[in-house]
């Protein structure tokens, strides 16, 4: 049931993508991102830690600009 909730929540972003504008796309990918977490821990404890990071690679790949700022952002702060 959690990997169908992950199944969702994939099928949702690409709905947000098609209907939203990029200046809506922030607020949504938050939402995105709120909504997936328990769904991470979810997967974590109906079906393990390797389904739950394969989980998290796939929403990484569809969240992947908050992904990539938060690399720079951390490469940022890592320079200082």
């Amino acid at each position: 049931m959690a990997l169908i909730a992950l199944c969702l929540w994939v099928v949702l972003a690409w709905l947000l993508m098609l209907v939203l504008t990029a200046k809506q796309s922030w607020p949504a990918a938050y939402g995105l991102m709120a909504i997936g977490a328990p769904i991470l821990v979810w997967i974590w404890i109906s079906v393990g830690p390797l389904w739950a990071a394969l989980g998290l690679a796939v929403m990484m790949l569809v969240l992947r600009w908050p992904v990539i700022y938060f690399g720079r952002w951390l490469r940022r702060l890592a320079g200082r």
